[in-house]
């Protein structure tokens, strides 16, 4: 068999143009389109990367301000539980100390009613006795009884004191002074003779004398000259009884009154040491919760 070389040869060019069109309009753009693809592939690949980096370095700032908020909202939570603490213990100290001011003004209200109440009473039954006494006095001062009064007003009457003595003799030695002798009852002609005498005797021999009658002078005798006045009567001794009676009766009213300030204030000291010492048990509870 005989080998044509020129058509070996032109086979070989044939292969070889075919080789370059294959290469130049087939494979060259197959390789440009999939390395286009590649670096489209690429690039995508590197974009989800980096999405899901900032995906993650998000979620890490996410996480990272959750648990502050969180550290936040507890020491929110945790400062309000406190405030709130505080303001109910400040608002039950107040409600105890104006309950405590309220009962403490309530008891001394109490405490002034019933001495006023006690006050009253003892008044009341003071002023009885003494007009009942004042009453038996005045159904028992007759006629007899006011002479014998007056029998004793010339002992008296000598026995006054000095200062007043020198006053009624003033008075008596005034031109028409009078001295007026009162009594419960009227006297006898000898009694008024008798009491006439020791006047003039005692104070003045030119002053007139006067009688007349008063019936609140119960058992007694009042000598009146000028502005000056002298009285010996029950019930003269029964005002005065009354007067002292009065004020015995504010003496005790005031010595009680302090006794029962001083007990409300040891009892308010007393109640401010208990609430004292309230304070740690409130406080180891407020801690065990």
């Amino acid at each position: 068999m005989q080998i044509d070389w020129l058509t070996v040869a032109a086979q070989i060019v044939n292969f070889l143009v075919l080789v370059w069109l294959l290469q130049r309009f087939l494979y060259r753009p197959i390789t440009s389109a999939m390395r286009r693809r590649e670096e489209r592939i690429e690039s995508r690949l590197a974009g989800a990367r980096e999405a899901r980096e900032t995906a993650e370095a998000e979620e890490r700032r996410l996480e990272e301000k959750e648990a502050d908020l969180d550290a936040r909202a507890d020491a929110i939570l945790a400062s309000a539980r406190e405030e709130a603490e505080e303001l109910r213990a400040r608002l039950e100290r107040e409600l105890r100390e104006e309950m405590e001011e309220k009962r403490a003004a309530w008891r001394r209200h109490l405490a002034e009613e019933r001495d006023a109440l006690v006050v009253s009473l003892r008044r009341q039954a003071g002023q009885k006795v003494l007009r009942i006494a004042e009453r038996v006095l005045a159904d028992y001062a007759d006629s007899d009884v006011a002479e014998r009064v007056a029998g004793t007003f010339t002992d008296r009457l000598a026995a006054l004191d000095a200062e007043t003595r020198d006053a009624l003799a003033e008075a008596a030695a005034d031109a028409g002074a009078t001295a007026r002798v009162e009594t419960g009852h009227a006297l006898g002609t000898d009694a008024r003779r008798k009491l006439t005498r020791a006047i003039h005797e005692e104070l003045s021999t030119d002053i007139d004398v006067a009688y007349s009658e008063d019936p609140e002078l119960v058992m007694g005798l009042r000598l009146s000259i000028g502005d000056y006045a002298a009285e010996w009567s029950a019930a003269r001794y029964l005002r005065r009884l009354e007067t002292e009676l009065g004020e015995m009766i504010d003496a005790d009213t005031g010595a009680s009154g302090r006794e029962g300030d001083a007990e409300d204030e040891g009892a308010e000291d007393d109640r401010a040491d208990d609430g004292a010492a309230d304070t740690p048990d409130r406080e180891t509870e407020r801690q065990t919760r």
